[in-house]
């Protein structure tokens, strides 16, 4: 779908990369199934980022992910002008700013939406972008959610943050209305190579066709800043194991 490369077209990897060696390395170890996170708040303007970004995408044939950098609400125009210049593979979104990134891009990108966690299952929180996030926030049925996101051209929902299984009954109900109107799942936060199985397992068995879980800081090392490549070969495992 959209150029991604899904495993068994079911999943597709997005880990955080600061290299082009880290970004090669990440790739192929994940045999092309992974978008590799480049954040947009990592660079001081639109121009610098798309010079630098257009290096990674000659080097892992596009699938890279251009991200809010944190969920950060307010990279939000940032994100959407960077995806119009280079048309990445992947893109992450706020939830408001979801119309406007398609836009830019035309078709071909595939786009999440982003939604947080309610507090209560069946019902996502909308209010992502830079301004909502402050005030009270809104609450809608999942499935409003879904058909909202797809109107403003989004493919999938940007779960965040979950903090890995902490709001697992909340995620099981995302999952199987994702599933249900074939939309696609992006789970992200709190995710690590303890969680990652069942995490995963549980948007599979819900049905959902196109899954990105996003494994960011837990598989980052401290020290370089790279993602570590022997836990994206675990990472990989786990889904060759789960997908069947």
């Amino acid at each position: 779908m959209n150029g991604l490369n899904f495993y068994k077209g079911r999943v597709c990897l997005n880990c955080l990369t600061n290299t082009i060696e880290n970004a090669k390395a990440i790739y192929e170890t994940a045999n092309c199934h992974v978008a590799v996170g480049i954040l947009s708040a990592n660079y001081k303007d639109v121009e610098s980022a798309v010079r630098e970004m257009k290096k990674f995408q000659e080097a892992v044939d596009n699938n890279i992910s251009v991200g809010l950098g944190g969920g950060n609400p307010k990279q939000w125009k940032a994100v959407a002008e960077i995806s119009g210049e280079i048309k990445p593979k992947h893109i992450n979104q706020t939830f408001t700013a979801g119309g406007y990134t398609r836009a830019r891009t035309g078709e071909g990108p595939f786009l999440n939406s982003m939604v947080a966690p309610s507090g209560y299952p069946g019902f996502v929180k909308i209010s992502t972008g830079p301004l909502s996030k402050e005030l009270e926030p809104a609450v809608v049925p999942v499935k409003t959610a879904i058909a909202m996101a797809r109107e403003q051209g989004a493919d999938s929902l940007k779960y965040f943050p979950m903090g890995g299984l902490d709001v697992r009954g909340e995620y099981e109900v995302v999952a199987m209305a994702c599933a249900e109107a074939d939309f696609g799942l992006e789970p992200t936060g709190g995710i690590n190579l303890e969680n990652f199985k069942e995490i995963l397992e549980i948007a599979v068995s819900a049905g959902v066709k196109h899954v990105i879980p996003h494994v960011y800081s837990s598989i980052i090392d401290p020290d370089s800043g790279c993602t570590r490549i022997e836990d994206v070969k675990s990472l990989y495992e786990i889904i060759e194991e789960v997908v069947k």
